[in-house]
Formats: C-alpha cells, sequence, structure tokens
C-alpha cells in the first residue's frame, strides 16, 4: 500500500498542547464576563438542515456554506434522473445535499429558540462557544474552520441590551490584555434613512455593500463601485456628505439628524444610537473606543437595528468581533415577531492579536506544576501517597516513571516548562526531606511534603 503524505485541508489547523492552552485561556475569559452578565451556555449540532442556512446570509454568503452529499449512491439510487444532470447547480443541490456545516451560530440559535419555545424562560440570554465553517479563501486571520464565541438575548427589546454588549467587548477583551481598540456601532435604520435621501430604498444592499468596503477601497473606490451598481452622480453627490462624516459621535449625530430629518427611520436610528450612548455614559468603558460609523454596514440581510464591530488598532487584522439586533430572524423558522440582539467573538483572531503582542500569561504554557523524579522502584512506590496528596491539594501534578536517569527526567520537566521538580532518593525515604528544585532559578532545598504543598498552592 502507497504510503500518504500527512496533511490537513486548506484553511485549518492542528492545535499543539501550548496552543490549546492558549486557546482555553481565551475561551475560558470570555465564558466568565457572559456568565458575569447572566447568559447561560448551549451547543447546538455541528450541521443543519440547508435549508435552515440558506438565504440568511445573501447570494455571497450561501456560496460559502460547506455543503455535506448525502449518503448513497445518486446515480444507482435512482436519485439523479439523466435530466437532472443537466440542471443548474440550484435545482440539482437538494438533490445531492440536504445538510451543511454550520455558517455562524446565530442562525442554528434562532432556530434553537423556536424549537424549544416552550422550554425557555425569555427573555433568553446564552452563550456558545463552537467551531463554524465556510469555504472562504484562506489567508492571515481568516480560515475554513473556526470558533466563534456568541452571546444572543431574545425577547427583549431593550437597549440596554446593546449598551450591555458594548460592556462585555470592553471587560472581556481588556482582560485579555488588548489596551487600544475600537467598538464601532451603526444603526441599520440610518442606513435606510441615506437610502432615502436618494430615493434608494430598494437598492439598500447594494448601497450598503460599497460603502462598507471604504477602509479597503477608499472613497474613490466606493464611489465608483457606486457608479458601477446604477448609483448616479447626482446620488453621490447627495450621500457623500453623510458617509464621510467626521467629528466626534454627538457631532456625528447632530449632523445625521439634520440630514435624515426627512426620514422617521433614520431619526428613529439616531435616537437608538444615542440611547446606547448614554448608558454607556452611565458605565463608563474600561478600555474601548465607542465610535458611530456609518458605513459600518455587515449582515444587513438579517440586522434590523444596531450594528457592532470590533477592530484593534494595535495589529494589522480584520474585524475580531461583531454583530447587531435582528428583529425577526426567528420569523423565518414561523415565530413571529421575537427580536433578539448579539455579538461574536472572533477567537481565532483574538489568538492571532495577543500571540503577536505576547499578551498570553506565562502561566498558560504549565500544563503541570511539579514533576516527581525518582532513582529507582522503591521510590517511585514511596511517591505515588505524595503524588495523590499534592493532587488532592489541586496542584497538578506528575510522576516520572522509574526507570530513567534523572537527567532526562529533569529534561523532561524542562521541555513541558514544568516549574518544579521533586527528587526522591534513598536520603529522601528514610529522612522524609524532599528535594525540592525551582526548576528557573536552579535553587533547591531540602523540605518535608506540607511546606511544599503550601509553597504551590
Amino acid at each position: 500500500m502507497a504510503s500518504i503524505k500527512p496533511s490537513v485541508p486548506k484553511g485549518t489547523r492542528d492545535f499543539s498542547p501550548a496552543e490549546m492552552a492558549k486557546r482555553n485561556y481565551i475561551f475560558d475569559t470570555i465564558k466568565s464576563v457572559f456568565r458575569k452578565y447572566g447568559y447561560q451556555q448551549i451547543e447546538t449540532p455541528s450541521m443543519e438542515k440547508l435549508s435552515t442556512l440558506t438565504g440568511k446570509y445573501g447570494d455571497e454568503g450561501d456560496k460559502l456554506i460547506f455543503k455535506i452529499l448525502n449518503n448513497g449512491d445518486f446515480l444507482g439510487d435512482g436519485g439523479i434522473s439523466e435530466s437532472n444532470m443537466t440542471a443548474d447547480s440550484k435545482k440539482l443541490l437538494p438533490l445531492i445535499a440536504e445538510k451543511a456545516l454550520r455558517y455562524d451560530l446565530t442562525v442554528p440559535f434562532a432556530r434553537y429558540v423556536v424549537m424549544h419555545q416552550n422550554e425557555i424562560t425569555f427573555p433568553f440570554k446564552r452563550f456558545q462557544v463552537q467551531p463554524v465553517w465556510r469555504a472562504d479563501r484562506p489567508q492571515k486571520g481568516r480560515y475554513r474552520e473556526f470558533y466563534q464565541c456568541d452571546a444572543d438575548v431574545v425577547g427583549s427589546e431593550s437597549l440596554l441590551n446593546e449598551a450591555e454588549f458594548v460592556m462585555i467587548y470592553d471587560e472581556a477583551l481588556s482582560k485579555l490584555g488588548l489596551k487600544d481598540f475600537t467598538i464601532k456601532i451603526n444603526n441599520r435604520k440610518i442606513l435606510s434613512g441615506i437610502a432615502e435621501l436618494i430615493d434608494k430604498s430598494d437598492n439598500i444592499i447594494d448601497l450598503t455593500v460599497a460603502i462598507d468596503k471604504i477602509d479597503k477601497i477608499g472613497s474613490d473606490g466606493v464611489i465608483k463601485e457606486l457608479l458601477e451598481r446604477g448609483f448616479s452622480e447626482a446620488d453621490i453627490e447627495k450621500i457623500k456628505p453623510v458617509i464621510l462624516l467626521e467629528g466626534s459621535n454627538n457631532q456625528k449625530l447632530a449632523s445625521l439628524r439634520e440630514a435624515l430629518k426627512d426620514s422617521a427611520a433614520g431619526l428613529k436610528g439616531c435616537d437608538e444610537v444615542e440611547t446606547v450612548f448614554n448608558y454607556i455614559a452611565n458605565s463608563p468603558l474600561q478600555t474601548a473606543k465607542l465610535e458611530l460609523d456609518i458605513t459600518l454596514a455587515r449582515g444587513l440581510n438579517y440586522y434590523t437595528g444596531a450594528i457592532f464591530e470590533v477592530k484593534t488598532n494595535e495589529v494589522q487584522m480584520g474585524s475580531i468581533g461583531g454583530g447587531g439586533r435582528y428583529d425577526d430572524l426567528t420569523g423565518m423558522f414561523g415565530l413571529k415577531g421575537l427580536t433578539g440582539v448579539g455579538i461574536s467573538f472572533g477567537a481565532d483572531r483574538i489568538y492571532d492579536v495577543m500571540e503577536e503582542l505576547n499578551l498570553f500569561p506565562e502561566a498558560t504554557n504549565q500544563s503541570t506544576k511539579v514533576l516527581i523524579c525518582c532513582f529507582d522502584a522503591e521510590g517511585e512506590k514511596y511517591a505515588l501517597p505524595i503524588l495523590k496528596l499534592l493532587r488532592d491539594s489541586n496542584i497538578s501534578s506528575e510522576l516520572y516513571p522509574a526507570g530513567t536517569k534523572i537527567k532526562k527526567q529533569l529534561d523532561y520537566a524542562n521541555a513541558k516548562q514544568i516549574p518544579y521538580t521533586i527528587m526522591i532518593g534513598s536520603d529522601e525515604m528514610q529522612s522524609g526531606l524532599l528535594t525540592f528544585k525551582d526548576m528557573v532559578s536552579g535553587t533547591q532545598e531540602k523540605l518535608l511534603i506540607s511546606p511544599i504543598v503550601s509553597k504551590l498552592t
């Protein structure tokens, strides 16, 4: 049998023990903040029915959904006729794939709420930390398999929820050590008001897809794209002052109110953003900058109110978080009128940022705190009760199997970055004084087990 060169699919990765320790540090930090704000954890399946996911992310998003082939022989089982073979891909797809890997955690959550509505106490605050899959082109900070850390609340119209999500971003990212990041906020209703300015409400998606790219292609690139999408020079001149707003958040809001004075939707959007700002003013942020960004237009296929995006200013990286309000996402599954709002942390990108900035505490690399090294089998037998005592004291401990030279055992401790060792030979067994060594400083001393436990706890 020919040997196969081992590899993983593009856009996916293996994670070493050291990497997993760092990833869990991120997950545990974010989860702790979610719980502090009253969110409870759920999980949903890795795969969903294709019909559940299709149409929720726009045409571009639908193309990035990983489809799962149905079981069986499509041709042999009569699943695909000769006429089907000549059909276009949209007609052929349901015949060969009825399931797909989840694209995000928001749509599966909406499906979960509808299916479990009689078991849920509303408002329902949940968080979810699981992998998602997108058939995207892999590049720095963008993977085909990656984890999302989501929090959502459904069944509450209060804008306090939006304000608390800003606080959650601020607290969690501050705890992770980020010192310069911006939480951008916009509102779908403001974007609707801008579209009304030029009587292009039906073309709001074309308008917002273009202006959302302003950070990547600049204002000239946005103007060129708008022209290509059928907007006139007059349209562009009318909205240019709005999408290029400058000044403080309050100044931007004042300019928007003037520009959108004839749009009820636009003014309502301004009111909602101002309400969030007022909540935040009464509970100041630790680190984050909060910025009103009119060009922010992500997720318009389901966001109906606030839109969020988080970016670090310390590293060249795409967004590390985002979210928004989706007033009737559950309506797609038959439960009408249930409002919701949620956010997501891009854990993989946060990992890359923290790695580049060297923000992980040294302790995250340590899976074991103390290694017991024995000279012989008698020492190993003597060490077992000591090992149990250490573990009963919640000290992560290992016993290196006897029969190996002490130097190799100490090399093992250094390779695993174990900070302390206990060496047990005949002298230690006779006196009860164990050789306790600090592997970082190299100092060692003879101690009874009780003082050793005290030093390690």
